[in-house]
């Protein structure tokens, strides 16, 4: 095995290197690959942003291994099906054959191949059979978005026995955190100054570090309110605006509304999402849009009404169609303008020429969001920006204004002698509403009864830009046409300009007015 082909590999899948460094690692990649080739550890947590090129950096160290013969096989593990054969694709590119048809029900694989490819969830369901192969050969394990592993307790417990003899692990995540407290195999954990459990990671390499490197796109956020109203299950009507300070309750009813597309919110949002779109693709020629739906039923009414507001049928991906991973694959590769998933593209799914979002979803968690996120943020040329259209809902504001945080995986406070019992309490109760339901589920049975859409603002590089709006009037128009190419610190003076005329027109009107009065 030579590592010739690896040592070509371009920092990101397939030939995206950002301009000037095609045929050579990106900065972070070099360093973390001298790091583990220096220190030889049987564990290894790379932590990295979305889009930085964590494919890349595993597959050079599996050439690496493979080619010294400290390993002789290698079994990379995934949260989908979808990525496992992304991952199949990959290696064969750097010439290390991975199988991803490997399942527990045949057992077996080709001696063609280097290694294979499985979920989390195969391993969950035949994790002898993985520990066998480990124990039988000297095997690199890759954990592709370990924190999956720590998805249930079953789920960690079937990685730790399948790999525990393993010969070298290495794992990898973007979104270094979880929405609960179960420990993520073969992670290390140590406390931090108040005593608390944190993930230690051996290299990390976050979002604002990408942003100043030109690996990843900066974000736009654009905010939606809106009026929203809807019937109770004791029949009481209520109404309220989305974005005031409100209930948890209110807010999630109020977001619900908003997100039915019997009302006037979400075909307002796909409007303007459409209109942001076609602005970028003066620029842009082939970028995509995705909406990211909360349920099946949900997904095909948005893209009937995007087929109203663009003419072309979107492209409907759910995650139980057997063609799922296919019609992923063929909007990847084409030029068509949206396509409408129910979540399973908000992690690690491969889609470039995604530039504009939707998140048209009522799931809340911060892991969640960032992964959404993370499917805009893959650069190909030099000045491209992602816009995300997102309801103005308390907790997505505070995740998109802390894009730039590094997190690190918390397994909880542990309780100390002056602790406020009540305090506790009430965290758990907060702990327990920030939860999604599960599929299915409602938080109250409600009726959505009308909504409508107002442009609130823009979040970009931790600023707040525009006045509200309503959707569709020429306050809108001034941020939804912003330039599909621009550098970031032209797209912040952009904003701050228009903001700024913004606010004196409305002066002047005000000053008008009341001159008129007198």
């Amino acid at each position: 095995m030579s590592t010739s082909a690896a040592e070509h590999l371009p920092p990101a899948y397939p030939d995206r290197a950002p301009w000037g460094t095609a045929g050579r690692l990106r900065a972070w990649q070099a360093a973390a690959l001298e790091d583990y080739l220096t220190r030889d550890p049987r564990d290894y947590l790379a932590v990295a942003t979305p889009g930085a090129g964590k494919t890349t950096f595993a597959l050079r160290i599996a050439a690496e291994l493979l080619a010294r013969k400290i390993v002789h096989q290698l079994t990379i593990v995934a949260p989908t099906e979808h990525l496992k054969r992304q991952w199949a694709e990959a290696a064969d590119k750097v010439g290390i054959t991975v199988d991803p048809a490997f399942s527990g029900r045949t057992a077996r694989t080709s001696r063609d191949f280097t290694g294979v490819a499985v979920t989390y969830a195969g391993v969950a369901a035949h994790p002898m059979l993985h520990r066998a192969r480990c124990e039988n050969r000297r095997t690199l394990v890759i954990l592709d978005e370990v924190h999956h592993a720590g998805d249930s307790l079953s789920w960690g417990e079937a990685v730790r026995e399948a790999f525990e003899p393993a010969a070298r692990r290495l794992a990898l995540t973007g979104t270094p955190f979880r929405s609960d407290i179960n420990p993520i195999p073969f992670v290390t954990y140590a406390p931090d100054a108040q005593g608390i459990p944190r993930s230690v990671a051996d290299h990390s390499y976050g979002y604002a570090e990408a942003l100043k490197d030109g690996v990843v796109r900066p974000v736009l956020f654009l905010a939606y309110s809106g009026e929203m109203r809807w019937r109770t299950r004791a029949g009481d009507e209520v109404a309220a605006r989305l974005g005031d300070p409100l209930t948890k309750d209110i807010t999630a009813q109020a977001w619900r509304t908003a997100l039915d597309p019997h009302g006037d919110w979400i075909p307002s949002v796909l409007q303007a999402a459409d209109t942001r779109l076609t602005e970028v693709r003066r620029h842009v020629p082939d970028a995509g849009g995705l909406v990211i739906a909360t349920d099946q039923e949900s997904a095909r009414a948005y893209a009937a009404l995007l087929k109203r507001v663009c003419g072309e049928s979107p492209t409907v991906v759910l995650s139980d169609e057997p063609k799922a991973s296919k019609k992923i694959a063929e909007f990847s590769e084409g030029d068509s303008r949206w396509m409408v998933a129910v979540r399973m593209v908000s992690e690690g799914v491969d889609v470039p020429r995604l530039a504009v979002g939707v998140y048209a979803t009522a799931t809340q968690t911060p892991l969640f969001f960032a992964q959404a996120v993370g499917r805009f943020v893959r650069v190909r040329k030099r000045g491209e920006t992602a816009s995300i259209f997102l309801p103005t809902v308390p907790s997505l504001l505070s995740y998109a204004g802390e894009m730039e945080v590094s997190r690190d995986h918390v397994l909880g406070k542990p309780p100390g002698a002056d602790d406020d019992p009540l305090a506790a309490e009430e965290a758990l109760m907060q702990a327990a509403q920030r939860e999604e339901p599960a599929d299915g589920e409602e938080l109250m049975p409600f009726e959505a009864l009308g909504s409508d859409a107002s442009f609130d603002r823009v979040l970009y590089d931790g600023g707040e830009f525009g006045t509200q709006a309503r959707a569709g009037s020429a306050e809108e128009a001034d941020y939804l046409g912003i330039p599909g190419l621009l550098e970031p610190d032209q797209v912040a003076a952009l904003l701050r300009r228009r903001q700024a005329e913004q606010q004196a027109a409305r002066a002047a009107a005000t000053t008008a007015g009341a001159d008129g009065d007198g």
